[in-house]
């Protein structure tokens, strides 16, 4: 084989496997919190609200694609995350529901309490609010899919939700003044993941508002990272 030959296989080895990362990549800092979870059958360190923003923003990147094709492991990378986003949501649900020394009322997304919003004692609410936001979404698309600024804003507002997944973590972290529950891992999961997706999203061009909320996403977890360091103290005291 030419060398020409041996760099167009080189560089076609290279381009798979970072779309294979690309697509599998994302889910991946999420295992060590769940292991975490369900080892200790204690939810309450991770912020749910976390799936929260990730189920919108990679529905709305699905919706998205319809009106502004961007590379396709992108778009499975949205999928996926979204599957791995509702299995941990039904592992926070049952250990929740199995801790509970007495059954309370139960709440249920079509009571439609804003009070217990994204805090249902079943998993079926948390699928039946997806569905109705994606059937809304989907809705919306199709009436405006011709409309460039509509199409434009609904990629920008999913990046822009995806980049501030972190927040609910950094904002539980503040008013619990601790890290404790919350898997590190995790975080320096997400750190290396978002270095690689935001040079990802660099070299292969894609739209800008990715690479802007990518930059964006490498700072929130950097935050996230310090308040380990400030809250060190706190964590030994719980742990022991």
């Amino acid at each position: 084989m030419s060398e020409e030959g041996w760099l167009d296989t080189l560089t076609w080895g290279l381009s798979g496997t970072s779309a294979l990362a690309m697509m599998v990549g994302g889910v991946v800092p999420y295992i060590p919190q769940y292991l975490e979870i369900k080892r200790t059958e204690n939810p309450e360190g991770f912020s749910l609200y976390v799936c929260l923003v990730l189920l919108i923003a990679n529905t709305l990147r699905i919706l998205f694609w319809f009106g502004h094709w961007f590379e396709l492991p992108l778009l499975f990378q949205s999928i996926i995350m979204n599957i791995a986003m509702m299995m941990i949501i039904s592992l926070c649900v049952s250990i929740r529901n199995k801790g509970q020394l007495v059954h309370g009322k139960e709440h249920v997304f079509t009571d439609f309490d804003y009070d217990y919003f994204w805090e249902w004692t079943d998993v079926q609410s948390y699928v039946e609010f997806m569905m109705t936001f994606s059937t809304m979404g989907c809705l919306l698309m199709y009436v405006f899919i011709d409309s460039i600024v509509f199409v434009e804003t609904a990629g920008f507002v999913s990046v822009l939700t995806e980049a501030m997944l972190a927040v609910p973590q950094f904002y539980k972290n503040f008013v619990s003044k601790s890290t404790f529950g919350m898997s590190r891992q995790m975080v320096l999961m997400w750190l290396m993941g978002d270095t690689f997706k935001t040079i990802y999203f660099f070299l292969r061009s894609a739209p800008l508002q990715f690479f802007i909320c990518g930059c964006l996403q490498i700072f929130i977890d950097i935050a996230v990272l310090g308040q380990c360091f400030i809250y060190r103290k706190k964590n030994s005291h719980l742990i022991n």
